[in-house]
């Protein structure tokens, strides 16, 4: 005998007959299009991958314009650089085992949020500490052979004339960013560790799930990749923001008697800051979708 099919049966043969994919199903989303969204989380993931990048290395070519314009010494400044590993290290085992449970794309989103966060939190000093004031007082002669205090200077007494006077501290001129200052940078550069943390593994795994075995080696490789090229921007970031002074835009320029050659210079350390923290804002966005 010969019967009809009913629409039940039908759906059951196309469903059997129809391969899993892995690049066109996702747990936590159910089937993907066919324009396969694993290409576009790629995409996501290596503007990620350059963002951080970016703004890790313009950190590292920060370090001596921070030691001078906050007057701080250099263990201080290692305990900053590395406050990024101790906030990578802090969350990593939770965000490794509890972030593959969850969803993935909107976590590493997350992330991007936090390291967003936490760089705009290092830029936050300047619009604190007030203008950064050199010492007048030093001759362009010994520039090069005198160590400067680029602590703001308070008392009259050091814009006199005299040779010595340069090597003479201000009674004013005490060390507020000792004090307070640099402990923004160093919760900043935590909060960026934080926020780094579910970028790579959970985007590796991702991926890992997701694509096809021949393929999953040649989209990690790409996004290995673009993460080597971020820190050439960002050391290129932090070459160009050197060379403009500090307080550009709240100073007249035309009163700044020194140049980057100067002893005494402190770049736009603070600018660099700005354009990476607005760059990493805009790598959490397609993970949203």
């Amino acid at each position: 005998c010969i019967r009809e099919t009913s629409p039940k049966e039908k759906e059951i043969f196309l469903r059997m007959m129809d391969l899993p994919n892995k690049e066109r199903r996702s747990p936590e989303n159910g089937p993907r299009p066919c324009c396969s969204s694993l290409k576009m989380f790629l995409v996501a993931l290596s503007f990620a991958y350059f963002a951080k990048a970016l703004s890790g290395s313009y950190m590292k070519s920060t370090i001596t314009q921070l030691e001078r314009r906050f007057d701080i010494p250099s263990y201080l400044i290692g305990v900053i650089d590395g406050s990024f590993e101790m906030g990578n290290l802090l969350v990593i085992a939770f965000v490794s085992y509890f972030g593959a449970k969850l969803h993935r794309p909107k976590i590493i989103a997350i992330g991007c949020l936090l390291m967003s966060l936490g760089t705009f939190l290092i830029a936050l000093p300047h619009f604190i500490i007030g203008r950064y004031k050199f010492e007048t007082s030093i001759r362009s002669s010994v520039n090069s052979t005198n160590i400067l205090s680029p602590c703001p200077v308070r008392s009259a007494s050091v814009l006199s004339t005299g040779p010595s006077t340069s090597s003479v501290p201000s009674a004013g001129c005490e060390h507020e960013s000792r004090l307070s200052m640099w402990i923004y940078v160093f919760l900043g550069n935590i909060l960026r560790g934080i926020g780094e943390t579910p970028v790579q593994p959970l985007g590796i795994s991702y991926i890992d799930d997701h694509a096809l075995e021949e393929n999953a080696a040649f989209y990690i490789g790409c996004v290995q990749t673009i993460s080597v090229i971020g820190p050439v921007f960002g050391y290129l970031l932090g070459s160009l923001c050197a060379k403009i002074y500090v307080d550009i835009g709240f100073v007249n320029m035309d009163s700044i008697s020194i140049t980057p050659g100067d002893a005494r210079w402190v770049g736009a350390w603070w600018l660099g800051y700005l354009i990476a923290g607005f760059i990493t804002l805009l790598s959490a966005v397609p993970f949203w979708f």
